[in-house]
């Protein structure tokens, strides 16, 4: 099992293990288990190793603060000379050029890169089913799915290959995976993080975001990416603040919503009574429990995969055969080529929100939907405004159901968009999300719990998370794990 971020440097300031020697058994893990989860895409030895190397040299690393510490990255985030396929056809082997912000960050703090993690196709998904590229397998159990898109993150984590990764979330593809397969999942305040490379799926809802074992190692590695970017308008000049600092602050005095109206129809029976475990907890550390009011939740998912979609449609129109990636042979004619590209290189799901988006923007049905989902996305947005008026963070479910089975849903869109009930909110309204491990249901499948603040409140969400963690550790290991 990995070793998390603190105690790698305490081991390799006192001599015990150097950067090669973790990178060489962070990446023969991953070559050994990828052939029962399929979590990598992209497995880099060489380059890891002599990146590995290249730490290790460095005769000062007082100013890295994750020097040596390996990395899994999604497969929708450019890193310069590896793979950026977002698990679809149309992209491949697509190599990009450069770095993003948030890989620029990682390496210049001495972290170490192994591989790129198998997604949804463009992370449209909530089961990792639809990546080009075959599913991700949960190592609790691989008969399931890890969850969806950031899959291959995730599974990765659980499984003790990597402390950390990144993924992407864009209605919950960093919580909801994180809540399937027991790690920590953090979603940031939209603007957080450096969008600057993160292949466009939502572009007011896309937010990269980590997957942990701990929250300690979430807030280390925030501390390292989060900030203002000149490449990305969207980031937020706010000053970053020492996440680390308060973790271990007394959580007595905060106040914890909970919404009944999300505690109702829909959530599996073991989850509601996980969840209602983890208020009690939350009520004997010395939190306030206080009821918030949320009347515009019930139509997050409508509005979400209106604009969602429409984003995406708009998004993809990039990809076209004439650029990079994938193109389509035989097609005489510039249209042709665009019609068999698209056609062949976009799977199924893909192709379905493309569609429904173009739908939605199209004349005569813009103000319809398009139109009325914004100003109902603006009352979420309301909605929450007024909820943190009385608390410091809401708890509710990540997700509905522990893993479901390969194969469950896939037949069934809206069951699978159900998926993303308790996530979608918080993208719509800009908010960071957290998911924190609170057990296993009867079957031995994680379930987790979500944790919602108000703008830049991640200092208050990572505090309320590590002190649950000290209060009811979750240590359990999946059957496939390092």
């Amino acid at each position: 099992m990995s070793e998390s971020i603190a105690t790698l440097r305490d081991r390799f300031a006192r001599g015990k293990t150097t950067a090669g020697a973790v990178t060489q058994s962070a990446v023969n893990a991953a070559e050994k288990l990828n052939e029962s989860l399929n979590a990598f895409l992209e497995i880099d030895r060489d380059g890891a190793l002599n990146r590995a190397a290249q730490v290790d040299a460095q005769s000062d690393k007082a100013g890295l603060s994750l020097a040596g510490v390996p990395f899994a990255i999604k497969d929708n985030i450019c890193v310069r000379g590896m793979q950026a396929s977002c698990g679809s056809r149309i992209l491949g082997p697509y190599h990009p050029p450069y770095n993003a912000t948030a890989i620029d960050r990682l390496i210049a703090a001495g972290s170490v890169i192994i591989g790129k993690t198998n997604c949804d196709e463009f992370a449209m998904g909530s089961s990792n089913e639809n990546s080009a590229f075959g599913p991700v397998k949960n190592p609790w159990d691989i008969s399931r799915v890890p969850g969806g898109s950031s899959g291959g993150s995730a599974a990765a984590v659980a499984a003790g290959i990597v402390p950390v990764a990144l993924g992407s979330d864009t209605g919950g593809s960093v919580r909801q995976p994180a809540a399937l397969c027991g790690v920590i999942g953090l979603k940031p305040t939209y603007g957080r993080i450096s969008r600057y490379g993160l292949v466009a799926f939502g572009s007011s809802l896309d937010q990269i975001g980590v997957l942990a074992r701990e929250a300690t190692d979430a807030a280390a590695v925030l501390q390292v990416i989060a900030g203002r970017d000149p490449h990305d308008a969207t980031t937020a000049d706010v000053p970053v603040p020492d996440y680390s600092a308060e973790l271990n602050a007394d959580v007595k005095g905060l106040r914890i919503g909970v919404s009944r109206a999300l505690l109702g129809e829909g959530l599996n029976a073991e989850v509601r009574a996980a969840i209602d475990k983890s208020i009690e907890i939350y009520r004997d550390l010395g939190a306030e429990i206080v009821d918030v009011d949320l009347p515009h939740a019930q139509y997050a998912i409508a509005v979400y995969y209106i604009i969602a979609t429409a984003e995406a449609s708009s998004n993809l129109a990039r990809f076209d055969g004439v650029r990079y990636g994938f193109r389509a042979e035989d097609a005489p004619e510039l249209r042709q080529m665009y019609r068999k590209t698209r056609e062949e290189g976009f799977g199924p799901e893909v192709k379905r929100r493309i569609m429904l988006g173009t739908y939605v923007l199209s004349a005569g049905y813009y103000e319809a939907y398009y139109g009325k989902a914004q100003q109902v996305r603006a009352l979420i947005k309301e909605d929450f405004r007024k909820a943190f008026e009385s608390c410091d963070a809401i708890i509710t479910p990540t997700s509905p159901t522990p893993a479901f089975l390969i194969g469950e849903k896939v037949d069934n869109p809206l069951a699978m968009y159900l998926n993303d009930i308790y996530t979608v909110t918080a993208n719509l309204a800009g908010i960071p999300g957290l998911n924190v491990p609170c057990g296993l249901s009867s079957n031995r499948l994680p379930i987790g719990f979500q944790l919602l603040g108000a703008y830049w409140s991640e200092p208050t969400l990572l505090k309320l998370a590590h002190a649950y963690e000290t209060a009811q550790p979750f240590t359990e290991r999946p059957p496939i794990c390092v």
